[in-house]
């Protein structure tokens, strides 16, 4: 017999009573109803008083209902303050869980209709016998769970604790095969029963099909687009860039004219190369740190203008990765007239909908309702498992229909030509979850703890930089602006000064407004907005206008200082770092961060060896301090021109000598050929050149490459100039392969 190991579903419930601990009829009879309802196999958590109460709702979300004392805090003058107080807060941050007040007859004819609406039922401790109340409770508790999750996750929860026998695939069934081997049965324990017996086969028609959208998991579908804002929505089981491949292939025939942001993800290309359509680029800008701007609304009015043909897709990514959002009702109203469909990556962003911050800035924006049958059609793409809480590859494609839509059948080819016919339904069920997690209430507290979270970190950050430099003194800044205007008072105020409340409600503290030398884009006013979520802290080396100083270092070098304590960052730009505040990230955590950044600091100034610092690079730099080696990367920076060269890269387009797809079949023909970046002017690049950072392509399969003189190649040789004089700082540019220091890369023969 082989031990189940996997944990059984109970239900909890939350017992706030101060009379518990004091020998009391009352505190006799809550303690009876609690040794009830522990009979049902209910578990109790007990909270003598409102504070504690509170502190065990905040830190425990598998709570199935609330048991509250109308009479908290003992108080004979103001006995119910406490326990409304309470309740107000449950409501504020779950307004379906079940709460019963536990009062008596003769005070429930006073309670007002405000209590009333609020809690589930009332509760007569001394009246009723407590195997009635738990019996009322426990039916209001499962009513509740019952609804927690979408259509799919509970279908596939419910499929599993039925235990049938399994004669299809996988051949695991359920586990089994994994525990005839000792290494299958290390496997099975890691990851645990549950996984396994939901992996599951296609065959299993009670959790309906993927592919057909039926069932269970068609269902889910629905309602993730009710809680997205969709009129249609497809769960996508191999990530957003498979979504982003789905709509390529839905909407694109070959030859046929797109628009397509240079600033977009490789999926996006893969899809221009797959449909073998005619690219026409969106060009965005570009600040002194190196970071991606939007694309400005006068380079949409120019490309509507000058560009021959009407386009039959478009793609705009928002939010930019390092998190510029669009004033979406401005794109549309820029180029709405000019396409028939826009689809909007918006892989980083899934959370937008579900708080008011982000409003307008969108595509799923507003009531789907609303979306009038003339208006362009919309796609969104999420990666839920991104900055939502999904499994890794879950993803939606969210379609609000308009003009030239295209029909659920038509779309649903190429979804089943790039879905799996053996989806990993678990992901399938997180999808459901994040949809769950977001509908109501629920979706707009978690996103705004993250965004408070964020703003913490970025005033803590802003007003340590601040008395350093009120002293003449460095530290690093928070890319944002460094004081706001207070709408209510119409006064500046100092970023680290102002009201968290305001900062995490008011869209205009974080608009890109004109003039404001934070930001460093051109932009007009409203069309753009920094997301307090994607954190860029910002190393000294740069100035105002864009030179480098003589002081400073690029941001690898704090990267791998802080990956030498364990903090891995998501991105680094020359001089930036970014760091994304998702539903996951804490107090704790981002404080953490903040000591390393001190630390850092201490370290620089110390010049401390770099044995102590980065001991994975001082084998590189012997008898070199931190300030050693940060002072010739400075240097360098200064005298280089990476950051120079890297701007005019990606400030002008490559001349096209044939389409990406065109480009593709030579390469499946092998009629290229592998060359050093020396070698390679005046031919033409056989795969997309895509520099790390940023991470968008500076050159397109099928493109020029230029001369030496040139942008593109000058900066290639610029960073290839750079891996050479600074090992363990290398740079990561897809399409390039170093071979003892040289860059060698794909061209056309």
């Amino acid at each position: 017999m082989i031990e189940r190991r996997s944990k059984i579903l109970r239900h909890r419930v939350l017992l706030v009573d101060d009379d518990l601990e004091i020998s009391s009829a009352e505190g006799r009879a809550a303690l009876m109803l609690k040794s009830e309802l522990e009979l049902s196999d209910v578990d109790v958590v007990c909270a003598p008083g409102a504070s504690d109460g509170r502190s065990l709702f905040l830190s425990d979300a598998g709570l199935h209902g609330i048991l509250l004392d109308w009479t908290l805090g003992n108080n004979p003058d103001d006995p119910h303050t406490a326990a409304l107080e309470l309740i107000r807060f449950i409501r504020s941050r779950n307004e379906k869980i079940p709460i019963f007040l536990l009062t008596d007859r003769g005070r429930s004819s006073g309670l007002s209709e405000e209590v009333l609406s609020l809690v589930s039922e009332l509760i007569w401790l001394m009246e009723d016998s407590a195997p009635f109340i738990g019996g009322r409770i426990e039916a209001a508790i499962k009513q509740y769970s019952s609804g927690l999750l979408g259509p799919m996750a509970s279908a596939l929860i419910e499929f599993d604790l039925v235990h049938e026998y399994s004669w299809h695939t996988p051949g695991h069934t359920g586990g089994t095969a994994f525990q005839k081997s000792p290494a299958g049965r290390l496997f099975y324990d890691y990851f645990g029963e549950a996984m396994f017996r939901s992996d599951l086969s296609i065959s299993v028609g009670e959790l309906g099909s993927l592919l057909d959208h039926t069932g269970p998991i068609g269902e889910g579908e629905k309602y993730a687009a009710k809680v997205f804002g969709a009129h249609r929505t497809y769960s996508v089981t191999n990530g957003t860039s498979t979504s982003n491949r789905i709509i390529w292939m839905a909407c694109v025939g070959r030859g046929q004219k797109i628009w397509v942001d240079r600033n977009c993800h490789k999926s996006n290309e893969q899809g221009i190369t797959m449909t073998g359509a005619v690219p026409h680029y969106l060009m965005p800008t570009r600040n002194r740190y190196g970071l991606i701007g939007p694309i400005p609304p006068e380079n949409l009015l120019a490309k509507k203008l000058t560009e021959g043909g009407r386009p039959v897709h478009a793609v705009i990514t928002n939010s930019t990765y390092d998190g510029l959002t669009y004033n979406v009702g401005r794109v549309l109203e820029v180029v709405g007239d000019a396409l028939d469909r826009i689809h909007f990556d918006e892989a980083w962003y899934g959370y937008a909908r579900f708080h008011p911050l982000y409003r307008g800035r969108f595509a799923m924006r507003g009531n789907p309702k609303d979306h009038p049958s003339d208006a362009p059609t919309i796609f969104a793409t999420h990666s839920t498992h991104k900055l939502l809480a999904a499994l890794s590859q879950a993803s939606f494609i969210h379609v609000r229909d308009g003009r030239n839509t295209i029909d659920h059948a038509r779309f649903n080819e190429s979804f089943m030509m790039h879905g799996s016919t053996s989806p990993f339904y678990p992901i399938i069920a997180s999808n459901d979850v994040s949809a769950s997690m977001m509908d109501g209430k629920g979706g707009e507290v978690l996103v705004e703890e993250s965004i408070r979270e964020a703003v913490a970190f970025r005033q803590m950050v802003t007003r340590l930089w601040r008395e350093h430099d009120d002293s003449g003194d460095w530290f690093f800044q928070t890319w944002n602006p460094t004081s706001v205007k207070n709408p209510h008072t119409g006064k500046q105020e100092a970023f680290e000064a102002a009201s968290p409340d305001l900062l995490v409600s008011e869209p205009s503290c974080w608009v890109l407004h004109p003039g404001d030398t934070w930001h460093g884009f051109d932009l007009e006013d409203d069309y753009c907005m920094l997301d307090p979520i994607k954190v860029s802290v910002v190393t000294p080396g740069v100035n105002i206008d864009g030179s480098i100083a003589e002081m400073g270092f690029p941001a690898t070098l704090l990267t791998a200082y802080l990956d030498a304590r364990g903090i891995v960052v998501e991105k680094t730009s020359d001089y930036a770092i970014l760091f994304l505040f998702s539903l996951g990230i804490t107090n704790a955590k981002w404080s953490t961060l903040v000591h390393a950044l001190l630390a850092f600091k201490r370290d620089y100034d110390a010049n401390a060896p770099l044995s102590e610092c980065i001991p994975s690079v001082a084998g590189f730099y012997p008898g070199n301090g931190l300030r050693d080696l940060a002072d010739k990367m400075q240097a360098h920076m200064k005298t280089g021109g990476i950051l120079q060269s890297q701007a005019k890269a990606f400030s002008v387009l490559p001349e096209m000598a044939m389409t990406p797809a065109d480009c593709y079949q030579k390469l499946v023909a092998n009629e290229v050929e592998r060359i050093s970046v020396e070698d390679a002017s005046g031919r033409t690049a056989a795969t997309g050149l895509v520099p790390y950072p940023p991470g968008i392509p500076m050159v397109m399969p099928g493109e020029k490459l230029g001369t030496k003189k040139e942008p593109f190649l000058a900066y290639l040789l610029a960073i290839q100039e750079w891996d050479r004089k600074f090992p363990g700082f290398a740079h990561d540019t897809h399409g390039i392969e170093p071979e003892d220091g040289v860059y060698k890369l794909l061209v056309l023969k």
